[in-house]
């Protein structure tokens, strides 16, 4: 698909928090460059994606956790096209296990597609691409 002017916008996640209330805190915290990761008070499972309930002991008990921002590769996908409008294609998506042990999906910044690969060192980086939008994506850590 070729970028044009009418090319549609970059889905919000801020509007995600309003439809999955969970997640907010999430959001907001990207947008102050941090990465926070929602986890049981209670048996310390980390809940992510965020959720209002414990999968593993079921309770409704949470924190916010700032956490390293660290990890490495576990896995990516290339897409030739792109799978959204909003994307510009191919497109890289790559999923980090942080050094604390969840995983994240976001997209690869300055690492060309081929030099991907598993166990690759990353660390989380900030791109405020307008006021009300700041997205976390992974860079090679040197």
């Amino acid at each position: 698909m070729a970028v044009d002017d009418e090319r549609v916008a970059t889905p919000h996640p801020a509007l995600w928090g309003v439809l999955y209330r969970s997640s907010t805190p999430f959001w907001e915290g990207v947008k102050r460059h941090e990465l926070e990761l929602q986890r049981c008070s209670d048996c310390h499972r980390w809940l992510v994606p965020p959720r209002p309930m414990c999968p593993n002991c079921q309770s409704a008990h949470s924190e916010w956790v700032a956490v390293s921002g660290r990890g490495t590769v576990y896995s990516w996908v290339t897409y030739a096209e792109s799978p959204h409008p909003g994307f510009d294609s191919p497109h890289t998506v790559v999923l980090v296990e942080l050094d604390e042990g969840p995983r994240l999906v976001s997209n690869p910044v300055g690492i060309p597609a081929a030099e991907l690969e598993i166990g690759l060192p990353v660390s989380v980086v900030f791109e405020d691409v307008d006021d009300d939008l700041t997205l976390f994506k992974f860079e090679r850590v040197a």
